[in-house]
């Protein structure tokens, strides 16, 4: 191999070597260096040689440089998962409502708000911990030994050995071969028809041809994907080769996405739900306490004997139950997918946002077709349909897989032999002479064969790219004879093939030559005066359940967006074949000088962006979420992981590389779609029930505390004692745990479940409002009533009247604003239902028992229960027509 050296004298230093010592290696910002520099500049600058390094040297380098390991992300462990959950903003609220409680003698309160984060940070901890140590179990090796070639000593020839690649360092000669992993980045010092496979670093799947390369030393050339640079994380399709370990372990660039700034995660939907709902029941609490001091200091002329009442309201305001539910809801939602489908979710929260999801993003390969092509069909030069033309190219496959020893056909070859017109062809009709194996240079493939009886004569059947094929082909067959193929023909052919490229096929042309028969092996210089036979045509094989899962998606309200590096043809041809509409595909180049709203309604308008690279997919992803939508993001490769952690829900398979896996929120067990229509349905579930749970009880917080401060205002004593607003708490709290274990109907899955602080803050006003009137009906029955009895002006009878009432309507909330109309599509709400009868239960018979005087409550007369009954019928009347309105309106 030829070898250029700077001028000696000139001072030349190659680019990228100014910051790199010998035997240091490359580091990822240098990942340029090697492609610009010469094998003989580049061996220098690390100290090596084409034999390799000697065992003394290879210690040495591995004691100062440490083991080609691949960092991984430490799992975090549970305590300190335990108090990163305290961060939750609802879970602080709780935290300072227990410390004024605590401040203010309201030990009760205090001792409530503790237990109910406690128990709320256990769940969630020791959820997202046991998803933890399922993701470990998925943790695979890049790859377990490599052939490396050292020497015993300085002067004695190397050895090709197998070592473990942990031991690999940089300078190290490795050979490559058929099916072996890239253990390293690594400069290609020798090739032979080497292919390799780096979708986990690309996304394209088709392997990519690579051959040894001396680059010219003045750097002039630039090489966005370098042929001969292989990087770890690849792996060889076909060929062989010998190459130079240049970065090895945190220095490759399969571990460069560890120090990338984009790692880190951005703020989720769920994140911007919970926190936009927390700052407003914030303002609410501040607000509160000051309004009821002030209000009874002026009115009524009382101090701050008000205060424990006061604390009381604005704790009444708050959801305390809202992170225990949340959590369970969530944790259960997640352990059923796990259980059922395989699915772990790694953050709770990434389950809310599965079902807030109204875009998904996805690739087009292993996603919406499988990683194969098939054939479609074999043609003429004509266009008309032709069957030998497919028995030629299977001819071709089958002798170049048989006389070249490859270990396993490519994909192109596996759809020619696995096409259904291929079992016509006989390829042992033909004795096998030679084979000239798939050459990425040249682009083609040739098999030399004998015909029946034809001994003195040998048949060329060359196939591969078009361009390549037609450069060698003089004539071509028309109508079963043979013609020349003049230049007119040859552009014909040429627009014919580019015109199936656009419609998302991929062409091989087949020729054929007679030669005389000769013992002497054959070379590329060989096909040379073909006769053009036609094309075999191939497309995506469609992943089975793919047309399935878009419609099934596209009914829940999930916009699909195809965000892939392939051809647009080829991708719109994709998306056709399933039933989805791809309409007018853009490139990225196309959009690549947009930027904010106009970029966001440019991928929103688009169906498929085709040609983009991996920071054009975090970039598209992200506008998408700037303008408001939720967006989940569909990847397995390291050039994923920008999108992935862009996205509010990063998704990958089980099978993907270890740092997309570590990346991402949801695991998938396989790449498709359906696993995650089934994920998203669990996310919708479990979002509905946290709707439902906090429209619940912020209508019934809010039309208490507004009740609560008209009878302060109103009435010559306290309209409920602390201890009684602490008992009505608990028991509320006790049973809205059901909507953690509800079931809700098929309507709460029908579209995106996004919790809206805007939209919440206008139905707990609504419903809050009625549920105030229905309490200060109530104080006006109780007026009544103990005005009519002996129990006039008695507190605690006011006190009793008012407990039962309030348990009574919001159990009366909770059945019918859970329900809705029509009962929720007839469907029992078995858990709700049952928290209802034991919530009304308590509300009647605690006043009653023994236990109503030592909480400062008397038995209520017979009077009150019946005007009652009116009062709770026609609240109930209300309700289910505001409850049907609103439904109407949303």
């Amino acid at each position: 191999m030829p070898e250029t050296t700077a001028a000696p004298g000139t001072g030349h230093t190659p680019l990228g070597t100014r910051d790199v010592r010998p035997d240091q290696g490359l580091h990822a910002g240098h990942s340029a260096a090697p492609a610009r520099l010469t094998s003989l500049q580049l061996m220098r600058l690390l100290g090596t040689g084409p034999r390799g390094l000697t065992e003394k040297q290879a210690e040495e380098r591995l004691l100062r440089h440490g083991e080609n390991t691949v960092p991984t992300w430490r799992p975090i462990s549970w305590p300190r998962r335990f108090l990163e959950s305290l961060r939750d903003p609802f879970t602080t609220v709780l935290l300072c409502l227990g410390l004024v409680s605590a401040a203010v003698a309201s030990w009760g309160t205090a001792c409530v708000i503790m237990v109910l984060v406690v128990v709320s940070c256990v769940l969630r901890s020791g959820g997202e911990h046991q998803a933890s140590r399922s993701m470990a179990a998925l943790r695979e090796l890049v790859a377990t030994t490599a052939s490396v070639q050292r020497r015993a000593e300085e002067d004695v020839p190397p050895a090709v050995r197998e070592i473990p690649v942990d031991q690999l360092v940089v300078g190290d000669v490795i050979h490559l071969g058929p099916g072996d992993l890239v253990p390293a980045d690594v400069r290609l010092l020798r090739a032979s028809g080497l292919t390799v496979h780096q979708a986990a670093l690309t996304g394209e799947f088709v392997p990519a041809p690579k051959y040894a390369l001396d680059a010219p030393a003045d750097g002039s050339r630039e090489f966005p994907e370098p042929p001969h640079l292989c990087f770890q994380g690849s792996s060889v399709a076909s060929g062989s080769g010998t190459a130079l370990v240049i970065a090895t372990g945190a220095d490759t660039r399969f571990a460069a996405v560890y120090r990338d700034p984009a790692r880190r995660r951005t703020e989720s939907a769920f994140d911007r739900s919970v926190h936009g709902i927390a700052w407003t029941l914030i303002r609410f609490m501040l607000l509160t306490p000051p309004l009821v001091l002030m209000a009874n200091a002026a009115l009524r002329g009382r101090g701050l004997e008000t205060l424990p009442f006061a604390v009381a309201v604005a704790v009444g305001l708050t959801p305390e139950m809202l992170p225990v539910i949340v959590t369970a809801a969530l944790a259960r939602g997640a352990s059923a997918l796990a259980r059922t489908s395989g699915v772990i979710v790694k953050r709770l929260p990434a389950l809310h946002d599965l079902g807030a999801i109204d875009v998904l993003c996805v690739d087009k390969t292993g996603t919406l077709t499988q990683d194969r092509p098939v054939v479609e069909r074999s043609v003429d030069p004509q266009g008309a349909q032709d069957p030998d033309v497919l028995h030629w190219a299977v001819a071709n496959s089958f002798w170049t897989l048989e006389l070249a020893e490859l270990p396993a056909p490519d994909t192109l070859d596996e759809a020619i032999l696995d096409a259904p017109d291929a079992h016509d062809a006989d390829p042992l009709a033909y004795e096998g002479i030679a084979a000239l194996p798939f050459d990425p240079s040249c682009r083609l493939a040739a098999a030399v064969v004998r015909r029946p009886g034809q001994y003195g004569t040998h048949t060329l059947v060359v196939k591969g790219a078009v361009e390549d094929v037609l450069d060698r082909c003089g004539r071509l067959t028309r109508e079963g004879a043979d013609t020349d193929l003049d230049d007119e023909e040859r552009v014909r052919l040429h627009d014919v093939a580019a015109r199936d490229a656009a419609n998302g096929l991929r062409l091989l042309a087949v020729a054929v030559a007679e030669r005389p028969a000769r013992l002497g092996s054959y070379s590329h210089t060989d096909l040379r005066g073909l006769t053009f036979l036609g094309f075999v045509e191939l497309r995506d094989a469609l992943a089975p359940s793919a047309g399935e899962a878009l419609n099934n998606l596209a009914r829940r309200g999930v916009a699909v967006k195809v965000l892939t590096g392939d051809h647009p043809g080829t991708a719109a041809r994709a998306c056709r074949d399933l039933g989805l509409e791809p309409g007018e595909v853009v490139t990225a180049d196309q959009i690549s000088a947009l930027s904010g709203p106009p970029l966001a309604a440019a991928v929103d308008q688009a169906t498929v962006v085709a040609r983009c690279t991996a920071q054009d997919k975090a970039r598209f992803v992200a506008a998408l979420r700037e303008s408001g939508r939720t967006t989940g993001f569909l990847g397995d490769g390291v050039n994923d992981l920008p999108a992935l952690l862009t996205a509010d829900v990063g998704i990958c398979p089980r099978g993907a590389v270890t740092v997309a896996r570590e990346g991402a929120d949801v695991v998938l067990a396989d790449k498709d779609l359906t696993a995650i229509d089934g994920a998203i349905t669990a996310g919708r579930k479990s979002s509905g029930n946290i709707a439902a749970y906090l429209r619940i009880t912020l209508s019934s917080n809010l039309g208490n505390v507004i009740a609560m401060l008209a009878a302060g205002l109103l009435l010559p004593f306290l309209p409920m004692l602390p201890a009684q607003v602490l008992i009505q708490n608990l028991c509320f709290d006790a049973a809205q745990l059901a909507f953690a274990f509800d079931r809700p109907g098929p309507a709460a899955v029908r579209r995106p479940a996004v919790l809206r602080p805007r939209a919440f803050l206008r139905y707990i006003t609504a419903f809050g409002l009625l549920n105030a009137a229905a309490d200060l009906a109530t104080f006006a029955v109780l007026v009544l009533t103990l005005h009519t009895t002996a129990g006039a002006g008695d507190p605690a009878m006011f006190h009793a009247g008012w407990f039962t009432e309030n348990l009574l309507t919001q159990a009366m909330v909770m059945l019918l604003l859970r329900t809705g109309r029509r009962a929720a599509e007839g469907r029992a709400a078995g858990p709700v239902r049952f928290a209802v009868a034991a919530l009304s239960t308590i509300g009647v018979l605690v006043p009653l028992s023994p236990l109503g005087p030592s909480v400062g409550m008397a038995a209520l007369p017979p009077l009150y229960y019946a005007l009652l009954a009116a009062v709770l019928t026609l609240y109930g009347v209300a309700l289910t027509a505001a409850r049907r309105r609103y439904a109407d309106r949303h």
